[in-house]
């Protein structure tokens, strides 16, 4: 039976899946259209929608503990806190949105998004489909160690940017060495522990799912 917990869990991974689409969507077109000039305003055109859809992915952290959804909560909470961290690191250097590693960025989130949403709202239809399964957790950890380099260096690329530009301000008439920014120092090594702490839940995860798929396959 429909109860309102079913609606609501549908609807939200229905909405991520289309917002995410609608981003893929617009960015495949726009470069396809006006080639690699597109990618100069490419985080306008698409930061808003994906600001709204990594915010809403708040809520999944309270999905998971209560029980709406069946997934580890902290990889999920790295995921959600690293993302919209290096969201507000690309709003705040505007000159690192045209750049096309913040583009690869943005393109490998969505493929990821797009790799599990559409698998979530076939499971709270009760149509899991094995393609999906596999694409889920399996082609997901790949896709999301490359985003998780991408990350890095755009983390990198950011951080220096801002400091040196705060420094430049600084030192207008007596030029010198730039400090090591402290971001850089505190939240690259977190990225790299929490990337593999996920990567290895995520290989867990996977096992626990395959074998609970070819289990249901055999009482078939």
């Amino acid at each position: 039976m429909l109860s309102i917990r079913l609606v609501y869990i549908f609807s939200y991974n229905l909405f991520q899946f289309c917002g995410h689409t609608w981003i893929l969507t617009n960015t495949v077109v726009r470069f396809l259209t006006f080639g690699p000039d597109a990618l100069a305003d490419t985080f306008h055109s698409i930061g808003l929608v994906m600001s709204v859809c990594q915010l809403l992915a708040v809520l999944e952290l309270f999905h998971i503990a209560d029980g709406l959804e069946k997934a580890r909560l902290l990889p999920r909470f790295i995921q959600v806190l690293e993302k919209n961290l290096l969201l507000l690191f690309l709003i705040l250097a505007e000159e690192v949105q045209s750049k096309p590693l913040a583009c690869l960025l943005l393109f490998f989130w969505n493929i990821l998004d797009l790799l599990r949403y559409p698998h979530e709202v076939m499971c709270v239809m009760d149509l899991p489909s094995p393609s999906m399964l596999w694409a889920r957790y399996t082609l997901w950890i790949p896709i999301y160690v490359l985003s998780v380099i991408t990350e890095g260096l755009t983390v990198f690329h950011t951080t220096r940017y801002m400091e040196l530009e705060a420094f430049r301000m600084r030192n207008a008439t007596a030029p010198g060495p730039s400090p090591r920014p402290l971001p850089l120092v505190v939240f690259l090594p977190l990225l790299a522990l929490g990337g593999t702490l996920t990567v290895w839940q995520s290989l867990i995860e996977r096992t626990q799912q395959i074998e609970r798929w070819a289990k249901k396959t055999k009482k078939k």
